[in-house]
C-alpha cells in the first residue's frame, strides 16, 4: 500500500441497502472491504421504512442506513464518503478506483457497483416525497387503501400501475398532464375497461393538509381533485457511468445485466440493487447484496486448496492459516470482547 492508494479485496461503490449488505457479507466472510459512498440515494429519502421485516415503520431511511454503516464498521469494513469518478482494470487484473485529485485511490480484486438510479421527476407542483409523492408501488400501495389516488404518466407503466391500484382503492385517476399517451392500443382497451378516470388537463396547483400530506391538485380547467397520494411513472435514470467505463453489458431498459449472483459481463465486477433488473425494493436489494457477497467469497477465499494446487505447491502449513487479515482479526476480537454474538 502507498500513500496514494488503499488496497482491499473488495470495493463497493454505493452505500444503499444493497451495497452495505454486500459489504456486511464480504467483511464477515474475512475479506478486507471498503464502501465508497457519495451520499444521498433513494433509501435516504424515505420518511418511513416499509416492508423490511424486523424494522418498524417509524425508522427513517437515514436512520436505517446509519445503523447499517455502523454495523459494517464494527465488523471491520472501511466506510469512506466520496465520489468514484473512474474505475479501470490494471495489467495485474486488479481494479483502481479514483475519487479525484488530492484523494486516495482504491485498489481492489473485486468491484461491486451499487450506484442505483434516480427517478425521473415530473414538473412541479408536487407534494413532498413520502407525503403524497411516492416512488414504490409495492412499498406504499398499502397506505392508500380506500383513499383517492393519482398516477402520473403516459406510458405502459403508468397505465398498468393505475389498474393495479384498483386492488387497494376504487378512486384512481391517471393524470396525463396534457401530454399525448404512449401506451399501446391493447393497453388502452384494457385500461378503459377498468374504472380508472383519465384526466388530461395539466396540474397547476397543489394543496396540503394540516398534517403536511397532499390534499389534492388544482387543474388547468379550474377543477380541484382530492388525493391522499400517488405515483409518478416517468422512468429511471441509471447511474451506470462506471459500468460503462468497465464495459459491462446493459439491458434495453438501461440497467446493468447481471447473473444470478450479481455477476456482470465483466469478470470480477458485480452489480446489485436498483442498478440491476427487477423489483426496486430494500429487501430485494439486501438479498442481492447477500448473494453477491457470498459469491465473491467463493472466488476469493484461500481455503480449501484444490488437489491440483496441493500437488503443485504442497500441503497447507499452519503458518499459512488463518488467511484473514490482521485488521479483520482484531475487529473480530473486539466485537467478541464487547459481548455480541
Amino acid at each position: 500500500m502507498t500513500d496514494s492508494s488503499r488496497e482491499y479485496e473488495v470495493a463497493v461503490v454505493g452505500g444503499g441497502p444493497a451495497g452495505l449488505t454486500t459489504a456486511l457479507y464480504t467483511t464477515r466472510l474475512s475479506h478486507d472491504t471498503v464502501v465508497v459512498n457519495r451520499g444521498g440515494g433513494r433509501a435516504a429519502m424515505m420518511a418511513d421504512t416499509h416492508n423490511v421485516i424486523g424494522v418498524t415503520e417509524d425508522v427513517s431511511g437515514k436512520e436505517l442506513l446509519k445503523t447499517a454503516r455502523e454495523q459494517i464498521q464494527r465488523y471491520g469494513a472501511d466506510y469512506v464518503k466520496g465520489f468514484v469518478e473512474s474505475v479501470e482494470r490494471g495489467a495485474d487484473g486488479r481494479f483502481r478506483l479514483s475519487t479525484g485529485e488530492g484523494n486516495p485511490d482504491f485498489v481492489a480484486d473485486r468491484v461491486v457497483l451499487a450506484t442505483g438510479f434516480n427517478d425521473v421527476r415530473p414538473d412541479p407542483p408536487l407534494p413532498p416525497t413520502g407525503r403524497g409523492l411516492h416512488w414504490c408501488l409495492h412499498c406504499d400501495a398499502y397506505m392508500f387503501v380506500d383513499e383517492p389516488v393519482y398516477v402520473m404518466g403516459t406510458g405502459e407503466s403508468a397505465a398498468r400501475v393505475a389498474m393495479i391500484m384498483l386492488n387497494f382503492t376504487d378512486e384512481v385517476d391517471l393524470l396525463t398532464r396534457g401530454d399525448d399517451t404512449e401506451w399501446s392500443d391493447r393497453t388502452d382497451r384494457q385500461l378503459r375497461a377498468h374504472p380508472v378516470e383519465i384526466v388530461e388537463e395539466e396540474v397547476v396547483g397543489m394543496e396540503k393538509g394540516d398534517d403536511g400530506w397532499l390534499a389534492g391538485f388544482e387543474f388547468e380547467d379550474g377543477t380541484f381533485r382530492e388525493y391522499r397520494g400517488g405515483f409518478p411513472m416517468y422512468g429511471s435514470d441509471y447511474n451506470a457511468e462506471l459500468a460503462d467505463q468497465l464495459g459491462c453489458e446493459r439491458t434495453d431498459d438501461g440497467n446493468v445485466a447481471v447473473g444470478e449472483s450479481g455477476e456482470t459481463s465483466v469478470s470480477g465486477v458485480y452489480a446489485v440493487g436498483d442498478l440491476t433488473p427487477g423489483h426496486n425494493q430494500i429487501p430485494v436489494a439486501m438479498g442481492e447484496g447477500a448473494k453477491a457477497g457470498i459469491d465473491i467469497h467463493y472466488g476469493l477465499r484461500e481455503f480449501p486448496k484444490s488437489v491440483e494446487e496441493i500437488e503443485t505447491e504442497g500441503g497447507v502449513s499452519t503458518d499459512e492459516v488463518p488467511s484473514i487479515s490482521e485488521e479483520l482479526r482484531e475487529a473480530a476480537r473486539d466485537f467478541r470482547a464487547a459481548g455480541d454474538d
